[in-house]
Order: C-alpha cells, then sequence, then structure tokens
C-alpha cells in the first residue's frame, strides 16, 4: 500500500509538471537538476574509487593498460558530453552513443580483468 501511495505521489508530481500552464520549462528545469545531481554523484563515486585504488591498483599498472584505462574513462566523458548531439541525429545516434559507452566499458573491463 506504501508503494502505490508513493507511485501515485510520483505520478501526480509528473502530472502537475507536464499539464500545468509553464510547466514545459519546470519540467526542463527539474531534468536538468536532476541530470546535474546524477553527473555530480558519479563525479563524487569516481573521485572516491580513485583515491582508495590509487596506490594498489592504478600504480601498479604497467603504462600500456593504464593509457588504455584514463583514455577509455575520457571517451565515457565525451560520450555523456556530446549526449545531445548524438541523440539530435535519431536512431543512429542513440546506437553510436550506446557502442560508445560500450566501447568504454569493455575497455575498463578488459584493463582489469587482465590483471588475474
Amino acid at each position: 500500500m506504501k508503494t502505490a501511495r508513493n507511485i501515485a505521489i510520483v505520478g501526480l508530481i509528473a502530472l502537475a509538471l507536464t499539464a500545468a500552464p509553464g510547466g514545459g520549462p519546470a519540467l526542463d528545469i527539474v531534468l536538468t537538476v536532476l541530470t546535474m545531481a546524477f553527473f555530480a554523484a558519479i563525479g563524487v563515486f569516481g573521485y572516491r574509487l580513485y583515491r582508495e585504488h590509487r596506490t594498489f591498483t592504478l600504480d601498479a599498472m604497467d603504462d600500456r593498460r593504464r593509457l588504455i584505462f584514463y583514455a577509455a574513462v575520457g571517451l565515457a566523458f565525451l560520450v555523456f558530453a556530446a549526449t545531445p548531439r548524438l541523440f539530435s541525429f535519431g536512431g543512429l545516434g542513440v546506437l553510436a552513443w550506446i557502442a560508445l559507452l560500450g566501447l568504454a566499458s569493455f575497455a575498463v573491463f578488459r584493463v582489469f580483468a587482465s590483471r588475474y
């Protein structure tokens, strides 16, 4: 019952933002704030992981693996920064977005999996 109430509250808030006069700009503001909070949380999480694993994991990698790792992280940042531009190309842009993020994720996975 509590879950249904929470879903109804979220639904009413969404309805108010989309149906109210001027709801479009308000919805844009809410989505922008949520996106900024999401990327800030990813940044804090990445910084904490970097601080925790810097001496044992990153410094222990050879130069080639470290280069691949940092290039993959950089590619992921570029893909996130180019999200609106890629999505404006339609389905092909979305596929490119997914492929590039998949490539970056696979590179990070291979770097850490090759250690063992």
